[in-house]
């Protein structure tokens, strides 16, 4: 079923949506008054709706159910990636959407090709926003999960200070990544990629010192666009463990 994301109900189990998303379900859609869509609110529920007016602008729904969300997971996964070449970037945020990334967040590390300045990340961050909202509809996902930039390894580094950041890292003797997953999921973890070379000596030597956990990803090396993705898997079928409930009838 079609989701879209936007405000809960009112008082009189309606809401209205504009924009965009109106005009894909009208006209790219071709949805009319009787169909039914999701919508999920910010505080992370989901609303089963009737649309009750349709047109290109505007478009009244009327609550009929509601659920908790299902799709957002219990713990807070950022993933720091390197700053792949190509089409790549998109691909890392579709997929780390689709297994419960909170946020994506690219880093230019030493070895990244592509350094856009700060003109040219902002323009790379609407488009790859388009990118994560379309694949947080299709998923079944409560909330967008943000994309943003860091300019230097050491911010990314300052930034998860305080969550289980996991360096992914194939060096000698680095443990494997179940090693270092406690049994409970923590409140927040933190995910580091490298782009197409891997990260430096120094970039995990500056790791080492931050006090991530060094994580080996398997026998085989992984492309930085799978890399991610391997990771959030495995973080997925360790900790996730609901399943959805049904909707429930909606009143104000």
């Amino acid at each position: 079923m079609q989701r879209i994301f936007a405000g809960p109900p009112d008082g009189n189990c309606e809401l209205s949506v504009t924009g965009r998303d109106a005009y894909h379900l009208a006209r790219v859609l071709r949805m009319k008054a009787g169909d039914e869509v999701i919508v999920s609110d910010p505080a992370g529920r989901d609303y089963l709706c009737r649309l009750r007016a349709v047109s290109p602008d505007f478009i009244l729904l009327s609550a009929v159910g509601s659920r908790e969300n299902a799709g957002e997971p219990p713990y807070r996964a950022v993933l720091y990636q390197g700053m792949p070449k190509g089409d790549k970037p998109e691909t890392v945020v579709q997929k780390a959407v689709e297994l419960g990334a909170a946020e994506i967040v690219f880093v230019l590390t030493e070895r990244a090709i592509v350094r856009p300045d700060e003109a040219g990340a902002g323009k790379k961050r609407e488009r790859y926003a388009r990118v994560a909202e379309a694949a947080a509809k299709q998923c079944g996902r409560g909330a967008i999960p943000g994309v943003s930039f860091l300019f230097s390894f050491a911010a990314a580094l300052e930034e998860a200070r305080g969550t289980l950041p996991l360096f992914c890292y194939e060096g000698e003797g680095t443990a494997p990544l179940a090693a270092s997953l406690p049994a409970d999921p923590p409140e927040r973890v933190s995910v580091f990629i490298g782009p197409e070379g891997g990260f430096t000596d120094a970039e995990a030597a500056a790791a080492a010192a931050a006090g991530c956990r060094f994580c080996g990803l398997g026998p085989r090396i992984l492309r930085t666009e799978t890399a991610g993705a391997h990771v959030l898997s495995c973080l997925s079928f360790a900790w996730e463990k609901e399943g959805k409930a049904p909707f429930r009838p909606f009143t104000s």
